[in-house]
């Protein structure tokens, strides 16, 4: 019925404006919400009330909420049609499950009315272990090594099993190490002033890079030309072992080439979560991206910028 507020009822949906909420809104939904068009509303999740002056310089409309209290997400329901999730799950210090408690909480918050028509959800490569340097595909099987990337399968599974059940339109992405130049930590130089060594030719594994723009642009895409239910990976064109990475990124510095150890070294010198990171090898392939999401990568190799940690 008409309204005080709209007299003449509810607008049709075509001329509605479109509505998109981010969650886990930092440097990477940052940049989504640069890519997005004005005709487009978006609200973002935010546990910082802090952050409310500086997301609203930026257009975002904030909402406060925090995905480890589930009681305050109740307002996130059927606020948006289209969902892009980025909120990592919680760390081995703050849970040793192997779920994730924070994206469960989310979707049975947006369950509670009508279910968005997209949910996009940035994951990781992770999921897929240690793959011998083999070339892989989304269709390969999911074997996590580590805690942090069975937490990542459990939310992939609860974000489809929500597809599923509600009509609702899910894209996985799994994204690798994200670099740029003006991210933090997006780049190797500190790593390099560090003298951080790098594995030894025969050790040495496979890594995979996304620059955060493209990244940003694959997210919207996949919002508004995503198949239903589908993996993409997020992931640029380069092939490199990650020593002759460190070692390209090296001399773009003009800095020296970090030592080369061999593993078992590595394991006395290096910090377990850096060795995690070196102790996994693969080649992504990103069909998907290219020819469903039609993504045009405008830094296909990292000549342009140069990568940081891995999405996780």
């Amino acid at each position: 019925m008409p309204s005080n507020q709209t007299p003449l009822g509810a607008l049709p949906a075509r001329f509605r404006r479109a509505r998109v909420l981010i969650v886990g809104c930092g440097d990477v939904g940052m940049r989504v919400v640069r890519e997005l068009p004005d005709s487009v509303r978006v609200l973002a999740l935010t546990s910082s009330p802090g952050r409310n002056a500086a997301l609203r310089a930026q257009g975002v409309t904030p909402v406060v909420g925090d995905l480890d209290d589930p009681g305050t997400l109740r307002r996130l329901a059927g606020l948006a049609g289209r969902v892009i999730h980025l909120a990592p799950p919680p760390s081995g210090q703050e849970t040793a499950s192997h779920t994730d408690p924070r994206t469960v909480a989310l979707l049975r918050a947006l369950r509670l009315r009508a279910a968005p028509r997209v949910i996009v959800y940035g994951s990781t490569t992770g999921v897929y272990g240690d793959c011998g340097s083999q070339w892989v595909d989304e269709s390969r099987r999911t074997a996590p090594g580590t805690d942090r990337a069975r937490r990542r399968v459990h939310a992939e599974q609860q974000v489809r099993a929500f597809g599923r059940l509600s009509g609702t339109r899910t894209t996985i992405l799994r994204i690798p190490g994200i670099y740029a130049p003006d991210r933090p930590a997006g780049t190797p130089r500190e790593r390099l002033l560090r003298g951080t060594p790098a594995l030894r030719q025969p050790d040495d594994v496979y890594t995979n890079h996304i620059h955060a723009d493209d990244l940003a642009r694959a997210l919207i895409a996949a919002c508004w030309r995503g198949r239903a239910q589908r993996v993409v990976h997020a992931s640029d064109d380069s092939d490199l072992r990650m020593g002759d990475y460190f070692d390209f990124a090296a001399d773009l510095y003009g800095l020296p080439r970090p030592p080369r150890i061999s593993r078992d070294e590595a394991r006395e010198r290096l910090s377990p979560m850096l060795l995690s990171f070196m102790s996994e090898s693969r080649r992504l392939l990103n069909r998907r991206l290219k020819e469903e999401l039609r993504v045009r990568l405008r830094h296909p190799t990292v000549a342009t910028g140069l990568a940081g940690s891995d999405q996780g």
